[in-house]
């Protein structure tokens, strides 16, 4: 019984995870004329699109780096809609083999747009295929193994490679080197966040008030992802507690029923930042323990809930380990010792 239980749990996820990618991919803008806030990566991508097309041909291969949900497979699904070509898409954990890059690349018709998310991801063999493809638009498919083995070369119809990722340190050189264009995606600012907001509110038939975008904004870390997420979720409690508008009462409301604060803080920041302040005086802790702490992976919190705290001032790293700052302290209402703590062993220290 419990196993089945579990399995229908899996399964409502599921198609609770499906819905939302449906509803999110629905709020996305189809044109560079749609697309809000990047004015510097638009404009620049505008030129380079508006050139090929006036030539004719394929645009030069693109990269798209930054934070997660600022817009970089929006912007791709926008390069295919202004080219007028078809978007393949692909990533680079899917891709574990050069086997697996020739099948899709043999694929491709001429002026696709090929989408790799996790660019930086990719398998070594798979990298060094994608440099010749890029480059010379062919791939050399290797047939048979061993001394028999005989290289097969393939011509590729030109195409249009563009490569997503959040950590573009993490890519090679030559493979960094083949795209003619390299845009790094920035937080946006609470006023561009208001207006995707309103926008998206539209689109989802919910009358919104000024007020309440800007307070969802202001909430949203700078992310549009994240905006267009806590939007959806002042919709459902207008709905179902409210009168179906999205008026600042309800923002608020909403907002704190899924425990978002007025910095932006859910609970796996204010757990975070509260076992830094509470248990360990302010620190400095390392990261396996502050982990052990708040009961989750040590990934999870370096990955999610430390960019963002750091960012805003919340908490800082140093070489013995992350440390609270005054402004920690102050957000959580809490005065900060006289001196901070000093714990024996090695459980302070960065780890």
């Amino acid at each position: 019984m419990a196993d089945e239980l579990d399995d229908l749990a899996r399964v409502v996820s599921a198609e609770a995870d499906a819905i939302e990618r449906s509803s999110e991919a629905a709020l996305r803008p189809r044109n560079l004329d749609e697309f809000v806030g990047q004015r510097v990566v638009r404009e620049q991508l505008s030129l380079v699109l508006r050139a090929a097309t006036g030539r004719g041909g394929t645009s030069d291969h693109v990269l798209l780096s930054g934070p997660p949900g600022l817009g970089k497979t929006t912007l791709a699904m926008i390069i295919a809609q202004e080219m007028g070509s078809t978007l393949r898409v692909t990533s680079g954990p899917a891709i574990a083999h050069a086997g697996d890059l020739a099948a899709i690349l043999s694929s491709l018709d001429e002026g696709d747009v090929l989408f790799i998310d996790e660019i930086h991801r990719l398998a070594r063999p798979a990298e060094e295929m994608l440099y010749l493809a890029m480059e010379d638009f062919r791939v050399d498919v290797v047939v048979g193994k061993g001394p028999g083995a005989t290289s097969i070369p393939l011509t590729l119809p030109p195409f249009t490679a563009v490569g997503a990722t959040t950590r573009a340190g993490l890519l090679p050189a030559p493979l960094r080197d083949r795209f003619g264009f390299t845009g790094h995606l920035d937080f946006y600012e609470p006023d561009e966040l208001k207006a995707i907001l309103v926008r998206s509110a539209g689109m989802l038939d919910l009358s919104i008030s000024h007020d309440a975008a800007a307070e969802i904004a202001s909430r949203s870390r700078g992310t549009p992802r994240i905006a267009n997420r806590l939007l959806r979720r002042v919709r459902d409690w207008a709905q179902v507690h409210g009168d179906g508008r999205g008026t600042l009462a309800a923002a608020q409301a909403a907002l704190e029923v899924y425990e978002v604060d007025e910095k932006g803080l859910d609970r796996l920041d204010r757990a975070v930042l509260g076992a830094l302040c509470t248990r360990f005086g302010g620190g400095p802790v390392g990261l396996t323990t502050l982990a052990v702490a708040v009961g989750e992976e040590p990934e999870t919190v370096e990955t999610v809930a430390e960019p963002f705290l750091v960012r805003e001032g919340l908490m800082s790293r140093s070489p013995r380990g992350r440390v609270a700052t005054a402004l920690a302290w102050e957000h959580l209402g809490i005065a900060p010792p006289d001196r901070p703590t000093e714990a024996s062993g090695g459980s302070r220290l960065f780890d």
